[in-house]
């Protein structure tokens, strides 16, 4: 089994600003396999299982607000007794432009405090990861309002095709592992 933690914020006030790309993965790849989110309380998350290449998925939104996300990947991985290597994290990185994909297996938490629960809870970086670029953010905004700011109708317009291509990222990892992941989709 796999858990496919998407970062985001609960609640339409969030719903489609950059910080929730996570989320809006999420939705999209539980939609493209027919899966539907039940709200799980005692992981403090919405969880859709999922079969994906013959494997069973968990698409995991925490609803413990990112500062916290680390809770609910605590209690899921002791729950199903499953370790780091069970664990891809989907997430927004504000240094990538708009629609860059970098797959990682392990590093440090680069200023997203979402990332930085995880480590904490888990007591280790080394997990896989799939960063989906949000940037670039103006010099004069500071990170904390850039990435609470809804995608701009253009931006909008874009997010489709960058989701699909996250979606079809996952699905080589999956498939083939990071490595011929990383070859075909991190961006430079």
């Amino acid at each position: 089994m796999r858990l496919i933690i998407a970062l985001g914020n609960p609640g339409a006030k969030y719903e489609l600003t950059r910080h929730n790309v996570g989320f809006i993965y999420a939705d999209n790849l539980a939609n493209k396999y027919s899966c539907s989110f039940k709200t799980e309380g005692k992981f403090k998350a919405e969880i859709a299982k999922c079969s994906i290449n013959n494997e069973q998925v968990l698409i995991v939104k925490p609803q413990t607000y990112m500062n916290l996300s680390g809770d609910s990947v605590r209690e899921l991985l002791r729950f199903y007794k499953l370790d780091n290597s069970d664990i891809f994290v989907v997430y927004d990185d504000i240094s990538m432009n708009l629609g860059g994909l970098r797959f990682r297996a392990s590093g440090s938490d680069g200023g997203h405090n979402g990332i930085k629960s995880i480590i904490s809870n888990v007591n280790s970086n080394t997990f896989d990861r799939l960063k989906i670029g949000i940037g670039p953010q103006p010099k004069f905004l500071p990170s904390e309002t850039f990435v609470l700011q809804n995608f701009s109708k253009e931006e909008l317009s874009e997010l489709e095709s960058i989701i699909k291509k996250a979606i079809d990222a996952t699905e080589l990892y999956l498939s083939d592992g990071l490595q011929k992941a990383q070859n075909n989709y991190n961006t430079k």
